[in-house]
């Protein structure tokens, strides 16, 4: 009999042990890949089914379950004794336990047909218009500093002359006489199991329930028309490239009643042509001389409002990055201001006088070897490493 069988459980693609909702949230997913009316006239799929509703006519049943649990196949065969007699499985030859479940075939037919959600809501309920995203390019300043801007937007609005509605003023939808006002119809077609009914949308009220005969001038009977509007957009201090404001109840218009959707504008900020931006905080690269990086001096720095004064340390080398606390981009958030960092690069003259440079060949003479460590270090190692 289990020769050419696979495991109940494998079948389900759940395992042993298996709460009895899982067993049956497995089996809805399993029907619903393999349904014949999804799969025409694919005969694996069809076996595929059967073997689906075998496995659940078994685990769903606490008795056979048992039995299988303890015995394997043998313990659900009539023939094996194990059982109390009966018809098999309840296969298909046993519709009535297949259905016995939760609801059966048709509960599973409800999940193919929306029946069980979709077409039960309420089709004049109020529902939330959809979201806008539009972008937004500004100034490396603006997201520091923050700004206003205002940007034209076409979008759908509520109609003024019928208020959304979409009927001729003074008249009024009527009820659908094809569905009674419920936006649904029922069809019934033979299958393989039998009569069964098919739930769909109404397709002369569109599943509205409802039929305006006198459809408004002005937006075509639709509730809504498309104008260009002029919005300002308060941008904070401290935004960043891909930042998105949010503008309640700016989007799409809603339905019967419902709250209009949300508008996002999504930031493209530009680069600035010395700072480049962190998170909150600024990093700037600072070119100085050589004398100014072994002597040490005081060199003035871009800020964010005015310039500013940086301390070079004597002896600073080159890539060297020196912090100044606070001197960063607010915090969107907190308003607290992030810190700049200025890199400090050292600048080689490219172009020099014959006096410059015997002043420096002087200089080169008279520092030696032990005025430059790194150079030391360099020959050391590079010593050691063809020392036998």
């Amino acid at each position: 009999m289990a020769d050419n069988k696979r495991d109940y459980y494998e079948v389900l693609g759940i395992q042993k042990g298996a709460s009895e909702d899982e067993i049956k949230s497995a089996f809805r997913k399993m029907a619903m890949k393999y349904h014949p009316d999804r799969n025409p006239d694919d005969k694996n799929a069809e076996e595929k089914f059967k073997e689906v509703n075998e496995a659940y006519s078994v685990l769903s049943d606490p008795d056979k379950k048992n039995k299988y649990d303890k015995f394997g196949f043998a313990g659900v065969d009539p023939n094996a004794g194990f059982g109390s007699g009966g018809s098999g499985f309840g296969g298909f030859s046993d519709f009535s336990n297949f259905t016995s479940g939760f609801g059966g075939f048709e509960d599973i037919f409800n999940m193919f047909t929306g029946g069980s959600s979709g077409y039960r809501q309420d089709p004049n309920a109020p529902r939330k218009g959809q979201d806008i995203e539009k972008s937004m390019s500004i100034s490396f300043n603006e997201a520091v500093f923050g700004c206003k801007k205002e940007i034209k937007l076409t979008k759908n609005v509520v109609c003024d002359t019928c208020g959304g509605s979409g009927a001729q003023p003074g008249t009024a939808k009527k009820i659908c006489p094809h569905c009674g006002g419920s936006g649904r119809v029922t069809t019934t077609r033979s299958t393989m199991f039998g009569a069964m009914q098919q739930v769909s949308s109404c397709t002369f009220c569109g599943g509205t329930g409802q039929i305006n005969e006198s459809p408004c001038k002005t937006c075509g009977g639709s509730g809504r028309v498309r104008k260009t509007l002029n919005i300002t957009v308060e941008i904070p201090a401290g935004v960043d490239n891909g930042s998105i404001i949010t503008l309640r109840g700016q989007g799409q218009p809603g339905y019967n009643g419902g709250p209009a959707g949300d508008l996002y504008i999504v930031l493209q900020v530009k680069e600035h042509s010395m700072f480049e931006r962190r998170g909150d905080d600024l990093w700037l690269s600072v070119p100085i001389s050589f004398a100014q990086a072994a002597l040490g001096d005081e060199v003035t720095i871009p800020g964010l409002k005015d310039k500013l004064s940086c301390k070079i340390p004597a002896g600073t080398q080159p890539g060297t990055v020196l912090r100044l606390k606070k001197k960063g981009v607010p915090n969107v958030r907190t308003g607290q201001p992030g810190d700049m960092y200025v890199e400090i690069n050292v600048e080689i003259p490219t172009k020099l006088t014959s006096k410059q440079k015997d002043l420096l060949r002087q200089f080169n003479e008279t520092t030696g070897k032990g005025g430059f460590t790194q150079q030391q270090k360099f020959r050391d190692d590079m010593d050691n490493l063809f020392v036998n």
